[in-house]
């Protein structure tokens, strides 16, 4: 007989327990959110009419939306491919924790279909049209964009939150993404087509300053269920193949239809593969014996897309896309190795899932790149309002992040016991045998360690 945790009966005369709150507070926020997107929807968003009016919310959306405009469907391939990395590659990657895989993919699912509206509504009412959101797959992409930053941030929070929680970072991040988003695009003007500093850069520094404001001393030591087993990262390398598959599209999505497209495209294609071979190499430098590390396999090697993103579009040549995909797979395996530790011992910075080492540098990185080839005149703007695009997008994600991390610690919405974090069972139905193997075959792995 399975008996539930103590944590289920008292956790304290400040703080409910799991139970109750997914009992009661969870439901009610969900419900409520929903039923207020709903309403919000109804009085808004209409379906794209062709004339298209306003624009989107990136300088070349006018010319995309009025390129498609014969077959509005031009873009869906596209758009699913955009997809398929929000709801499997961002999912999957996150399962590498041995106990935590149905939260991993789960809350992914019930954040990103939440993140997804909400985004669409934020980005919207920056470009009303006849005071309506006219929806298109183009809109569509860039409410998929707006859930990616979401989904970064989650992973540096993963396992130490609860879904009350996390709707409300969802709630909050995408309200003040969307802000960042219209300053970088509308007001400066700057060029960052697959979104290195928008949505890699901004995600990662928000759910770190979120992290920070979450800080568990009692975590400091590590957990045990703060690690993974041989199946788990094997699951998680699903999500970085996906991830790495269909990383040209979503750089490319919403560049100008033709030459501009199909460069970015190459671009990040040379980048990424560039970045694998960096990133074995310097895993198998740094690891002991010279073994690779399935961590740096599973999140390094995607850092070339990440750093790559602001240039994607531009003239920088497939040697250039190399070089940046190369430096990207160096400076992320490199942080999982050593930096990772420093923060989370000297800053007080639980990064669960190293989004600082996949996003946060190379998305620096890729905004660094960004203000160079401006420079050089490999594409049309002014590398000081990248500069600035640069610094807008880590300020909004710093100060905003902390204030939602502030607001995500209150007592009111709950949160899991330190005994209970990266644990599946506080908040799912977890089947008794799954758990007997789970603990097995971490056994199974730690005397293969011990051994080797």
């Amino acid at each position: 007989m399975k008996v539930p945790p103590l944590c289920d009966y008292v956790l304290g005369d400040d703080v409910p327990g799991p139970s109750m709150e997914m009992r009661l507070k969870f439901p009610i926020l969900a419900l409520t959110l929903e039923i207020i997107t709903i309403i919000l929807f109804a009085v808004f968003v209409v379906y794209d009419d062709g004339k298209h009016g306003g624009h989107g919310a990136h300088n070349n959306a006018t010319h995309h939306e009025e390129t498609t405009e014969q077959n509005p469907l031009t873009l869906y391939p596209m758009f699913q491919d955009v997809h398929v990395m929000i709801f499997i590659g961002f999912g999957f990657l996150m399962t590498f924790l041995k106990r935590y895989g149905f939260s991993s993919v789960g809350l992914n699912l019930l954040l990103a279909a939440f993140a997804l509206q909400w985004g669409l509504l934020v980005q919207g009412l920056w470009h009303l049209d006849e005071g309506k959101i006219k929806v298109s797959i183009f809109k569509m992409i860039n409410a998929d964009f707006s859930t990616a930053t979401v989904l970064i941030s989650f992973g540096a929070v993963l396992g130490k939150t609860s879904p009350v929680q996390l709707l409300i970072m969802t709630l909050l991040e995408i309200t003040i993404f969307g802000i960042n988003e219209h300053l970088v695009a509308e007001v400066l003007k700057a060029n960052d087509v697959g979104a290195s500093m928008i949505i890699h850069a901004f995600g990662a520094y928000f759910g770190l300053a979120v992290a920070r404001m979450l800080y568990r001393p009692a975590l400091g030591n590590g957990h045990e269920n703060d690690g993974s087993v041989y199946h788990s990262d094997l699951f998680a390398m699903i999500g970085t193949v996906f991830l790495w598959m269909f990383w040209p599209s979503f750089n490319s999505a919403i560049a100008e239809p033709g030459a501009d497209q199909l460069m970015a495209v190459t671009n990040t294609y040379f980048s990424l593969a560039a970045c694998v071979l960096s990133a074995y190499a310097v895993s198998s430098l740094v690891e002991h014996k010279g073994k690779l590390d399935m961590v740096h396999i599973q999140n390094a090697t995607l850092a070339g897309g990440v750093a790559v993103g602001t240039c994607a579009d531009m003239n920088i040549g497939p040697f250039g896309a190399m070089i940046i995909g190369f430096v990207a797979g160096i400076v992320s395996t490199l942080g999982f190795k050593f930096l990772t530790p420093i923060l989370a011992s000297n800053l007080g910075i639980q990064d669960t899932c190293g989004v600082h080492n996949l996003h946060g540098m190379p998305g620096i990185l890729g905004g660094i790149a960004g203000i160079v080839a401006v420079a050089l005149g490999k594409k049309d703007g002014s590398a000081v309002m990248q500069a600035a695009a640069l610094a807008s997008s880590l300020g909004f994600a710093l100060v905003g992040g902390a204030m939602t991390g502030l607001i995500m610690k209150l007592p009111f919405w709950g949160q899991p016991p330190d005994q209970n974090c990266f644990d599946d069972s506080i908040y799912w139905e977890v089947p008794e045998e799954e758990e007997g193997e789970e603990s097995l075959a971490h056994g199974d792995h730690s005397m293969n360690k011990a051994e080797a």
